[in-house]
């Protein structure tokens, strides 16, 4: 695999600072394609910034496959008749960042990001080639949209649940649109004034950057340090600075 060149800032206009960085975009929007969904018009701001930057951007509609429901890294394996997480997560795993991204509703995270988090943390149990977590070495953010409250207590959900799997979550790792209380016009809507919220955009930019930034910073260290955090050691009975781990 070709090493990441990266180039420092030179502003609008310059050349590509990440070329050779990988991203994936899951969007957990509750309608199959190719009904319009809001989440991906604020997906589709940072995936431009993205490859403006040299980043190559893989997206999946979440909804749009068949994943199962379970704890385990391919559920054909427990009782289920078919299966594509599997060959999501291979996408997933290729990628120096992952932003989840969905809907609020009734103030939380919708059933479909719950499903793709569950998976996520299915997978957790694999390790990398230090012996480290398989997620470690990459950078995790999340956007949320809706019209109701809700966007902080959907991110704090999601970017807990990253960092828990292993992911670095740099700072403003999470961006967000909400509309008035009640109903009304969804982000794409005309009149919504998403795409217009100044504050959106900047927090979008925002974590847009920092997150290509932290990956770039855990590329150029070749992955994030080792020592005192490989399961594998753990296992093998090297156990730093604790004389009996069952007393943990």
């Amino acid at each position: 695999m070709a090493e990441p060149v990266f180039e420092e800032s030179q502003g609008a206009g310059g050349p590509p600072q990440f070329e050779g960085l990988r991203a994936m975009f899951v969007n957990c929007t509750l309608k199959r394609s190719p009904e319009t969904s809001n989440t991906q018009g604020l997906i589709d701001r940072s995936v431009a910034l993205m490859e403006r930057e040299g980043v190559k951007v893989d997206q999946i509609r979440a909804v749009d496959h068949d994943i199962a429901t379970g704890v385990y890294p391919d559920m054909t394996e427990h009782g289920w008749p078919s299966d594509e997480w599997p060959q999501l997560f291979d996408r997933i795993l290729a990628a120096h960042i992952l932003v989840i991204a969905g809907p609020i509703w009734l103030g939380d995270n919708s059933s479909v990001t719950k499903k793709v988090v569950e998976r996520l943390y299915g997978c957790s149990s694999l390790l990398n080639e230090h012996g480290q977590y398989a997620y470690y070495g990459r950078a995790g953010g999340c956007l949320i949209t809706g019209n109701e409250d809700g966007v902080k207590h959907c991110a704090m959900n999601i970017l807990y649940s990253l960092q828990h799997l292993g992911y670095v979550i740099p700072p403003q790792a999470d961006a967000g649109w909400i509309g008035e209380a009640g109903p009304g016009p969804s982000y794409l809507d005309p009149g919504s004034g998403g795409p217009e919220n100044d504050f959106t955009n900047r927090n979008t930019t925002f974590m847009t950057y920092n997150l290509m930034h932290t990956a770039a910073l855990l590329v150029r260290a070749g992955g994030f340090p080792v020592g005192g955090n490989q399961r594998s050691l753990w296992d093998a009975g090297c156990h730093p600075s604790f004389e009996n781990p069952e007393h943990r």
